[in-house]
């Protein structure tokens, strides 16, 4: 039987555990992008250096290269490339290309939100920032304004006055890929925004693993999750809201099998929304934390779909602990010497532990996830016990930066 062969868009770590999960199944994995430094590359059994948000390029490539699956894996770049290479090449998706297009576009999504009549906050997208400016009396301040085609919360800012909107619009279009931003109506959060890891089968919704998200508010970009817990603390009311209205979106928008990365939130009016629905895995490793807290394994499972094997059992986690990622970061720039995490802490909480970046080189400041260091994996028996650990980081961690 001819070897299956599976295309990986991105080289980050993040795709190791996919790599891996495709050679237990013995499938020959080729990685792509245009940076063949990148570590997925040494583990992949081929590179192909190809831009992945040029879809037309990844086409030709993944054609060359007869490809039987394509995943951006916890890659939000590649997103739409993957979806419109599978279309073109009849290979099994998450969603259309279309709908792919319309998750992946902050103000295309907002767009279908509003004509679907989900809760959304009002917003407007741009491609010229003096029509932005002209249309300060069209928000109720303060407002958020963000690219649309980013991820990772970089060029994301809180805008409290007009007049300090051109800068936030500049920083915006410094990590657009497409020259495009969005600007929304800030909503006032009632507890902590919420994320989730979730899978669908045929359409239908039957994973869901939400979490709580802890910012850094010292860091540059106080809007880049520095930590994730599960379970998640809001109410099951509003999670059960939540998930019928993504279940609803699936419908509307022809979803059949694979993961999704959310992120929600309830507001102080009380109301439920879905803030992103991307179809990916999330970033800092989020689908790997699941593996100790759920005994369904998505990136397994995320793997065989998009090679057309079937999924296996997904059903929901059942949590027998608290646990959390905490992304390790600089509030400076500098260069990179060690980490020291406390006996304590090492051998009663730390469940896993990944540092990315070497030692020498030099980091930046927590302005977005890609300027992480590196991961924990912690595990406590309480809510209490785990969220002093994240509040008092200080007493059990040291990150060294020159």
């Amino acid at each position: 039987m001819k070897q299956k062969k599976l295309m990986l868009l991105g080289g980050l770590s993040y795709l190791l555990p996919i790599i891996e999960e495709a050679h237990k199944l013995g499938v020959y994995v080729i990685t792509a992008d245009y940076l063949p430094d990148n570590i997925a590359h040494r583990y992949s059994d081929e590179y192909c250096n190809v831009s992945i948000i040029d879809k037309e390029a990844v086409l030709k490539a993944a054609q060359k290269l007869e490809i039987d699956g394509i995943l951006s894996h916890a890659v939000d770049p590649g997103v739409v490339s993957a979806a419109y290479v599978a279309e073109k090449m009849g290979l099994p998706f998450q969603c259309s290309y279309k709908a792919a297009c319309i998750l992946q576009n902050k103000h295309l999504f907002r767009q279908f939100l509003s004509e679907n009549q989900f809760n959304c906050p009002k917003a407007k997208g741009y491609n010229k920032k003096e029509d932005a400016l002209k249309d300060v009396n069209y928000f109720s301040w303060p407002v958020i304004v963000k690219p649309v085609d980013s991820a990772g919360s970089k060029g994301v800012s809180k805008v409290e006055m007009p007049e300090a909107l051109p800068k936030a619009i500049d920083y915006a279009l410094s990590e657009s890929h497409n020259g495009t931003f969005i600007i929304e109506d800030f909503l006032e959060k009632k507890g902590f925004s919420v994320g989730a890891e979730s899978f669908v089968v045929n359409g239908k919704l039957l994973y869901n693993a939400f979490y709580d998200q802890y910012f850094d508010q010292s860091a540059v970009n106080p809007y880049t999750p520095s930590a994730e817990i599960w379970p998640s603390s809001m109410d099951k009311k509003y999670q059960r809201e939540i998930k019928s209205e993504m279940q609803r979106l699936f419908q509307l928008l022809g979803v059949s099998t694979g993961i999704f990365n959310v992120e929600c939130r309830v507001c102080s009016n009380g109301k439920p929304y879905l803030m992103e629905v991307s179809p990916r895995a999330g970033g800092n490793r989020l689908a790997e934390m699941l593996n100790y807290i759920s005994d369904v394994n998505i990136n397994a499972a995320e793997t065989k779909k998009a090679l057309g094997l079937p999924v296996g059992d997904i059903h929901e986690p059942d949590y027998d602990a608290h646990y959390a990622i905490l992304v390790m970061h600089s509030n400076k720039d500098g260069i990179f010497d060690s980490v020291r995490v406390s006996q304590r802490i090492r051998s009663k909480n730390l469940l896993e532990e990944e540092i990315r970046t070497q030692k020498g080189t030099r980091v930046s400041s927590f302005s977005g996830a890609n300027a992480a260091i590196g991961t924990l994996f912690l595990k406590f028996q309480s809510r209490e016990e785990l969220a002093h650990a994240l509040e008092h980081q200080d007493e059990w961690l040291s990150i060294n930066v020159i």
